[in-house]
């Protein structure tokens, strides 16, 4: 076994050393270790002070997530709160050093000692609640204590890190320590050797600044930026208790409203989007060893929307990219766009002029091919016909240099056939990035027929310089994603031609927790290219029921937010309202098709969109369009608004039980037809099992 915790001694300062690599997380064994370290530190006459550090690149980056699920969770937190007791409790003064990061567990271990010293590029945080989970071990109760409760709220509730000076401002941290963090600890160590140590929680100077009004903003600001999430309001709950009890009893305070979060499904489908996004970038036949292609230099064709924002992607990665428009007009209207959404970032204080200058000295606007020879990726994002695309393809065949990858940025169109028309279609990949492209986290990586191993581990690698989520998709109509909104549209048109209103389906699906209504998504993606992924779609399921009302919005100019009318209006900052005329002409036409209109409870709104989502996920899965039910939700809480405390479309059904899933859309095939409805196959194996989706990625991990 290795020693996860190091004792040593420098003169009349013991170091106890945390090495548990890579993160120096709290697993098993290193609450106990540092424990058995303190009692040989008050034991040794020698020793009249202690430092607490972290081996490796950080201090201790948090709990081990591996071990919240399991029936030991609990006993566990009970063993790092006594460690932590027994850091506070010990008579001989303890300096924490910190570097790299603090977070969570870490924080909370920080907290117990008598005095913090930090390094000065080093966070501090408190990020359980992105996991669905407040702080366990004594955060919510420590924290107010030393940096007061407006600090302690917005650790606690919103997760985000806090750096070096701010810690030290704020309380959390005592000193910055430049040049080496250990000898400056040390340092630290003999200066308050002999000195009464400082309990946290016996300080109480901080409380007495208790608002109630800080705690009204916080539970306001997480019903709007935390939309349907409990775990921020949980944690507002029990930073205010330390305002209120004593400290143990804020302890037992905050271990319920803990327990009672780690047992939440909110918090095991967070949990489950979080170790989802490194299985993601796992493909089972491509060996470790497949090393992916060097990527320095890449040439975009095409400065529209999507084009634009990849350029402004790789410029922020810092990769120099070509960027080629047909005309002048449109290389300007693209170049506008790129620095309108810069200037953006430096009014808001994201980024410094200095910064935004950098970036844009990396992309290069032209109108010619020059240079694409020497590109080591050429992107094509050129207009979604696949015409135009072969076209290009073509010629960027002729032009690239035999090893350059060359990808589509194709949102539902046939790589292979784009990959025919050169003569390398082991070198062509698809890299469907999602608007805007330099803000999106994901990238559906879609593999030809004859895509190349070594071009897909590239794609993948290129996804995480690009801080991306790469998604293993096969060359299937829509791929993954826009494959399973097209059933999601479908359904949301029927329901308006059926009787319930435009706002009536948006608000259920928001209110379910989409980032926005499915019309209203519409609307934003334009009813023009809707229209034309409809009649795709209706080819490939001909005599089956199709929505009417589109076709007639097209036809009349109603494109949605681009023409400020489509399902809905919007005249002041793109924000919908109902639109009469809009209402009236889906009545009309529901009457002209001989559609009996109904009133339609939300319950059915939802589960009509949402279970339509799961069905057709279903048949993904088992068409091997996607490797596992995993990359699904990653597609979908990463690319279409999918509430993250929901774990994805089939995550989702697990909560809710296949059978139960399964018995809805055998009502729904009922009233709508096999055509529309029939269950997946895979869907009914798996409901008459008693199985899951998430046991079915678990299968197929342990075959492989």
């Amino acid at each position: 076994m290795p020693e996860l915790v190091r004792f040593a001694r420098h003169g009349n300062v013991a170091v106890i050393t945390i090495d548990n690599p890579p993160v120096n997380a709290l697993s098993p064994g290193v609450p106990e270790g540092i424990h058995a370290s303190l009692e040989r530190a008050h034991h040794d006459p020698e020793v009249e002070a202690i430092v607490l550090i972290g081996a490796g690149r950080t201090f201790i980056a948090g709990a081990d997530i591996r071990e919240f699920g399991k029936t030991s969770a609990e006993q566990m937190r009970e063993t790092l709160i006594h460690c932590l007791r027994t850091m506070e409790d010990s008579a001989k003064p303890l300096v924490v050093a910190i570097h790299g990061t603090a977070l969570g567990g870490g924080l909370e271990t920080a907290m117990a000692g008598h005095y913090r010293a930090i390094a000065p590029l080093a966070q501090v945080g408190q990020p359980e609640v992105k996991l669905g989970l407040i702080p366990g071990a004594g955060g919510t109760q420590r924290l107010p204590r030393l940096a007061g409760f407006l600090k302690a709220v917005e650790m606690c509730a919103f997760g985000a890190p806090i750096g070096a000076p701010d810690a030290v401002a704020s309380g959390i941290a005592d000193r910055i320590i430049e040049g080496d963090l250990l000898i400056g600890a040390i340092a630290f160590a003999r200066e308050v050797a002999g000195q009464p140590a400082p309990k946290t929680r016996d300080r109480n100077e901080k409380l007495r600044d208790a608002d109630s009004a800080i705690f009204a903003a916080a539970r306001e600001k997480a019903r709007k930026t935390r939309r349907g999430q409990s775990a921020p309001l949980a944690a507002i709950d029990a930073v205010e208790a330390a305002s209120k009890l004593s400290f143990d009893e804020g302890m037992r305070w905050e271990s319920e409203r803990f327990e009672e979060c780690r047992r939440s499904t909110q918090s095991k489908a967070l949990i489950h989007a979080f170790f989802g996004e490194r299985t993601v970038a796992k493909i089972p036949d491509i060996p470790a060893d497949v090393a992916p292609h060097d990527l320095d230099r890449a040439a975009i064709i095409g400065a529209g929307t999507m084009g634009g924002g990849i350029a402004m992607a790789f410029a922020d990665a810092g990769i120099p990219v070509l960027l080629k428009e047909r005309d002048q007009q449109a290389l300007e209207r693209g170049i506008h766009a790129i620095r309108k959404n810069y200037a953006g970032s430096v009014k808001s204080g994201r980024l410094l002029q200095a910064a935004v200058d950098q970036r844009l000295s990396l992309i290069t606007p032209q109108l010619t091919f020059e240079g694409f020879d020497q590109a080591d990726l050429v992107i094509e994002a050129v207009f979604e016909d696949l015409a135009v695309k072969k076209q290009v393809f073509a010629e960027i065949d002729r032009i690239a240099k035999p090893a350059c990858v060359l990808a589509t940025n194709t949102s539902a169109l046939d790589i292979d056939q784009i990959a025919a028309v050169t003569k390398r279609p082991q070198m062509v990949v698809g890299l469907h990035f999602f608007s805007p492209a330099n803000i999106m986290r994901l990238i559906e990586i879609v593999r030809g027929e004859a895509t190349a191993k070594d071009v897909l581990s590239t794609a993948m690698a290129l996804a995480k310089k690009l801080n991306k989520v790469g998604v293993l998709a096969r060359n299937s109509p829509g791929f993954i994603g826009n494959r399973m909104i097209a059933v999601y549209g479908r359904e949301a048109q029927f329901l308006v031609e059926e009787g319930a209103s435009v706002e009536d389906v948006n608000q259920a699906l928001f209110d379910f927790g989409m980032a926005m209504g499915p019309l209203a998504m519409l609307d934003m993606a334009g009813l023009d290219v809707l229209w034309q992924v409809q009649k795709q779609a209706e080819e490939l399921q001909p005599g089956a029921r199709r929505p009417l009302v589109l076709e007639h919005l097209y036809r009349t100019g109603h494109l949605g937010q681009k023409s400020g009318q489509g399902w809905s209006k919007y005249v002041e900052n793109r924000k919908p309202s109902a639109d009469p005329e809009v209402a009236a002409l889906i009545e009309r036409t529901a009457h002209g098709a001989g559609i009996e209109r109904r009133p339609i409870a939300k319950e059915e709104i939802v589960d009509r969109c949402i279970l339509a989502l799961v069905n057709e996920g279903a048949r993904i899965l088992e068409e091997g369009v996607a490797l596992r039910a995993v990359d699904i939700d990653i597609v979908y809480l990463n690319g279409y608004g999918f509430p993250p405390w929901r774990g994805g479309p089939m995550f989702y059904a697990d909560t809710l039980g296949l059978k139960n899933v399964l018995a809805r859309i055998e009502e729904f095939e009922k009233q709508h037809g096999s055509k529309l409805w029939a269950p997946a196959p895979l869907l009914r194996g798996l409901a008459d099992a008693g199985r899951t989706f998430q046991s079915l990625d678990e299968e197929t991990r342990l075959s492989r």
